[in-house]
């Protein structure tokens, strides 16, 4: 296929255009696989082809493009491998075959029957030779395929390189070009994407299709770690509180007095399709509801990732705590007293997950260095929110809140000499935390949005002021308290008014010998191939971690 064929290919597929199938009718009336919930996900569920065109993508595609992309991780010589499709018609196969090329040979390894709610299904292969590089491919039927390469493991490489992305709003439902030319440059030996990969909250698999199309280019040859965040799964914000139902009469979308607002299946349905592909988790049992965990490690490259969930056992605050503003997780009163909210009882990442970490932190077997991945920030660091005039003293949607939960994650992270690594913000940063004191706790960077036109942070000190011990790089860096009187040292920020609006990725670097970390901090429409490109003001940074 040229590759101007190809572009009109993709640009059909991302647009809502028309693009009509190949002997299937869409008016078919064989029975169909009825969705275990309502309202939610019409797009692409029940008699999916009965609906009409959608602003977020075209689904009624030519069948040879079926299978919309693979997505993979590799760990301890286990291969978990996602296949992910487009809806398929009543008559199609609802089975997909995994195949690598053997002496210029494809030979199946496995198959695997399609989850017609979500439309994708995982393969898990043990003992999986992880010192050679393999072509894999999916097949569908006898026409639909799609093509990838498993990396080898790069235990041999002095440095591994993650490329870090959150927030992919869809006020720019286009192609991610720019963010596949630059990243690809880059090379980097795996990726994160913090969540937010959606923010069509009731039609995720759609949305999901969208986001795979934008950014498979990149995750189609190397691994890939995905975790959603409150708006893949439909919410505005998430206190998850060991997964209990949402109170019905509370402002939908909010959530804060805990819980989830919509169906546990569509819940399921969401963490099936984007974490399915991740290790197994350290502890499978379901929390309320019967929705699943997704909390475990990661081991590549000599790296230990550990991947957490710091949404989904987190106390809401409506009812709990006293309520300082208009809304119960929006505190705009600054005389409050910061220990009236840090109630016993009020949970962050839970006791399972804190059993994970410290179980972790234990672990250097085959391991150089480690780093915690999750959706968000372990402190308030952004001031403004929305806009210049909309100034908030602390937000409860952040981990800097409870306190003494935050203290509990960063001494477990610290006592495993790992960096943090979190998106949502929309705001890039990087702090060293304190615990008790300043800089006792480990770093922490917190990546940009990839679009950020629609809901804009700042962090803007009301003082105006540099913090004690300021790197000058940037007017307000050093040390301050966050509006939960949590110690925190700021070394770098890219606020909305910076290149590209504050929107771009993260590139972080191990250095196995010499222990060190760097953060890179990259605009979205910086060309990084060019010399002359520029970081946002204030990156790259390397701290050491010995």
């Amino acid at each position: 296929m040229t590759k101007r064929r190809k572009f009109i290919k993709d640009a059909a597929l991302l647009s809502g255009a028309s693009f009509l199938p190949i002997n299937i009718s869409y008016n078919n009336k064989r029975n169909y696989q009825k969705a275990p919930f309502k309202k939610l996900d019409t797009l692409s569920t029940n008699d999916w082809w009965n609906r009409p065109s959608n602003p977020i993508i075209n689904l009624k595609i030519n069948r040879k493009d079926v299978i919309a992309f693979g997505i993979y991780t590799l760990s301890n010589d286990i291969l978990k491998l996602s296949a992910q499709m487009f809806p398929l018609f009543p008559e199609e196969s609802r089975s997909i075959s995994l195949q690598i090329k053997n002496n210029l040979k494809w030979k199946e390894i496995a198959k695997k029957k399609v989850n017609e709610i979500g439309w994708s299904t995982t393969f898990r292969i043990e003992k999986w030779n992880s010192k050679v590089d393999q072509e894999y491919r999916l097949v569908h039927g006898k026409n639909a395929m799609f093509y990838g390469k498993i990396r080898k493991n790069p235990i041999d490489k002095n440095k591994i390189k993650l490329a870090a992305f959150s927030c992919n709003s869809n006020k720019d439902r286009g192609g991610r070009e720019n963010y596949i030319k630059n990243v690809n440059f880059h090379d980097p030996d795996l990726l994160f994407f913090g969540g937010d990969q959606s923010y069509d909250h009731k039609e995720h698999t759609a949305a999901w299709l969208k986001f795979g199309l934008q950014f498979r280019e990149l995750f189609r040859n190397r691994p890939c770690i995905t975790i959603p965040d409150d708006h893949d799964i439909g919410q505005g914000n998430l206190w998850g509180e060991n997964g209990k139902k949402a109170d019905p009469t509370a402002k939908k979308g909010i959530g804060d007095d805990g819980g989830y607002f919509y169906d546990p299946e569509y819940v399921k349905m969401v963490e099936r399709s984007q974490t399915s592909h991740l290790p197994d988790p350290f502890d499978p049992t379901p929390i309320e509801q019967g929705i699943n965990v997704y909390y475990t490690n990661l081991n590549y490259g000599e790296i230990d990732f550990a991947i957490i969930e710091d949404r989904k056992f987190k106390s809401g605050p409506r009812g709990k705590i006293p309520q300082q503003g208009p809304r119960p997780d929006h505190i705009l009163n600054p005389n409050y007293n910061p220990e009236d909210i840090d109630l016993d009882g009020l949970q962050l990442l839970g006791e399972r997950q804190l059993y994970f970490l410290k179980n972790w932190s234990k672990n250097n077997i085959k391991i150089k260095m480690k780093a915690v991945l999750s959706a968000t920030s372990f402190c308030g660091a952004a001031h403004l929110h929305g806009n210049k005039k909309n100034r908030l003293h602390a937000d409860l949607d952040s981990n800097g809140w409870p306190q003494s939960g935050r203290k509990k994650a960063l001494k477990l992270i610290k006592k495993a000499n790992a960096v943090h690594i979190g998106g949502d913000q929309h705001l890039a940063s990087i702090v060293h935390h304190g615990i008790d004191d300043f800089e006792d706790g480990p770093y922490q960077f917190i990546v940009p949005a990839l679009v950020n036109n629609y809901y804009s942070r700042w962090w803007w000190p009301l003082n105006e002021k540099p913090g004690e011990k300021s790197n000058k790089k940037l007017p307000w860096t050093g040390r301050y308290l966050d509006g939960f009187k949590n110690k925190i040292t700021m070394h770098a920020y890219a606020n909305p008014d910076s290149p590209s609006n504050g929107a771009g990725y993260g590139i972080i670097i191990f250095n196995k010998i010499k222990n060190q970390v760097t953060f890179e901090c990259w605009p979205r429409f910086e060309d990084v191939s060019k010399k002359n490109s520029n970081q946002f003001k204030g990156w790259p940074l390397t701290i050491s971690l010995d």
